[in-house]
């Protein structure tokens, strides 16, 4: 079983920034695939980034493409997310997954076998 906790969520002004963490259980974790979604209230969760084990496979959804940057550090079992040039519009709460099905169909979340318990970003305007 991977557990994966986030952090670095908080409150933040519109145009700020944020770095989130997801520091995972176990080791395996560095041959997953990983992403980010997030979950703003009466809204179901959505694709944020995603990046394949070695780094080498990485996107965004279209709506924080230039302002987002997803990277991992396989040798401490952790996945990061830069948000730079923060929107309203980005409150959320995110969550980071893990599988070990492989790169396809990273936007989906239903791809995914591991989740966090989520950390919550709230931008003010």
């Amino acid at each position: 079983q991977v557990q994966l906790v986030e952090s670095g969520g908080g409150l933040v002004p519109a145009g700020g920034s944020l770095r989130l963490s997801c520091v995972a259980s176990v080791d395996t974790v560095s041959n997953y695939k990983m992403g980010w979604f997030r979950q703003a209230p009466g809204k179901t969760r959505e694709f944020v980034a995603a990046i394949n084990w070695t780094g080498g496979r990485i996107e965004y959804t279209d709506s924080v493409k230039g302002r987002f940057t997803i990277s991992r550090d396989n040798d401490k079992n952790t996945l990061f997310l830069q948000m730079n040039s923060l929107k309203p519009e980005d409150t959320a709460v995110y969550y980071c997954g893990a599988s070990r099905r492989g790169y396809g169909s990273a936007w989906n979340r239903g791809s995914y076998d591991y989740w966090g318990q989520g950390t919550q970003v709230t931008v003010s305007s």
